[in-house]
């Protein structure tokens, strides 16, 4: 059974986000009355690598004006409104945080962006689109909560168009036991659902989907995740950053996500697969 979406919202939404971004933007020193996307990246990009991974999985993606483009876990919106303004998709993003959904729609108007965006506030395993709606689906660190894989990647292709691509930037169960929690995922194992790499790829290929891009990020994310902590000792935490959305524990969950790449307890891959393409994943390391 899926973690209870209810203990999902609560664990993400932690109220007064909103304000907490505003108030950063400002000690920032940045005018909301001038927002750009690029703006708002330090808080707005829930995910390992942050902006540095999402142009990444862009180029993985193959974007080009005009495609219909859905992100699964769109957090607060911020992989959206990239692709909607820098590659003209027309960008949906969905997420089951309640709150997650009121900010990115507050942030896309902010940025001048809200008639090129849209955000639905639902579950991953009961998509609202109908089938075949979208050329490339995209989800970065969404399926951890997630126990049914195989619905989870059955309704990815269901939405996908024939040809159409799955993008993602994952989180994965290592061989290293069980990770340190709490983690910007799960307080604790009860909310975690990760999966071995080998039952992803399983899952994704029994969906319908052939993988045909594999990489390993471990290493390279553990690097930014000493970086990012060593510049959290040495100079605190900025007034605008992904600790805004995690709450009083965001230092020990930052460090022990670290942990947890250093001892092989998690792994972190981009990938792509394309409905109805053939199994001939590379399998290179980046």
């Amino acid at each position: 059974m899926n973690p209870d979406d209810k203990a999902i919202d609560s664990h993400y939404g932690i109220g007064g986000l909103l304000q907490a971004i505003l108030d950063g933007l400002a000690a920032s020193g940045i005018d909301c009355d001038a927002l750009g996307p690029a703006d708002l990246a330090p808080v707005d990009e829930f995910h390992t690598r942050g902006k540095e991974a999402t142009l990444e999985l862009a180029a993985r993606a193959q974007l080009r004006p005009g495609l219909d483009f859905l992100d699964i876990g769109c957090g607060l919106g911020g992989s959206v409104r990239h692709v909607a303004a820098e590659h003209a998709c027309n960008a949906t993003g969905i997420d089951l945080t309640a709150e997650y959904i009121e900010v990115a729609r507050q942030l896309a108007d902010l940025a001048g962006l809200s008639g090129r965006v849209a955000f639905e506030h639902g579950s991953a395993l009961a998509l609202p689109f109908a089938d075949a709606s979208f050329d490339v689906v995209w989800t970065e660190h969404a399926q951890m909560n997630i126990a049914d894989k195989d619905c989870f990647y059955r309704e990815i292709n269901r939405v996908l168009r024939p040809g159409g691509r799955l993008v993602f930037h994952d989180i994965f169960q290592g061989e290293g036991g069980v990770p340190h929690y709490p983690t910007p995922w799960a307080q604790s194992t009860e909310l975690s659902a990760l999966a071995a790499p080998e039952e992803a790829r399983a899952a994704i290929s029994a969906a319908g989907m052939g993988i045909i891009d594999w990489f390993d990020k471990s290493a390279h994310s553990l690097q930014w995740f000493r970086s990012a902590l060593q510049r959290m000792q040495e100079t605190g935490p900025p007034p605008l950053g992904l600790h805004l959305l995690m709450g009083p524990t965001a230092a020990d969950k930052f460090h022990n996500v670290m942990r947890n790449l250093e001892q092989g307890r998690i792994t972190i891959v981009q990938g792509v697969a394309c409905k109805h393409a053939p199994e001939q994943a590379s399998g290179l390391d980046e």
